[in-house]
């Protein structure tokens, strides 16, 4: 992992955080399971759930349906602020 921020440092002045939270390849990979693999897994287990009597299948479709929206939420923010930072 590379520092974003290659200029020396002070005594006295504060670091620059990047305007973007992920990196472009954490971007992807994230982007990937929260709209592709998370929700076909969860789709997965809610139908063999009944077909295997798998007591657990809605709980844990919920589950991985709830995270793919946490991922997404994540990756959002980050387009956002990656956006906002480009215009200004």
């Amino acid at each position: 992992m590379t520092d974003e921020n290659t200029e020396l440092k002070t005594a006295g002045t504060q670091p620059t955080v990047p305007d973007w939270l992920l990196p472009n390849r954490a971007y992807d990979v994230l982007k990937w399971l929260a709209l592709i693999v998370l929700p076909a897994i969860g789709v997965l287990v809610q139908t063999l759930g009944p077909v295997w009597g798998w007591t657990w299948a809605d709980q844990a479709a919920t589950t991985i349906n709830a995270v793919a929206l946490a991922i997404g939420v994540v990756i959002g923010a980050s387009t956002l602020k990656a956006k906002a930072s480009k215009t200004e």
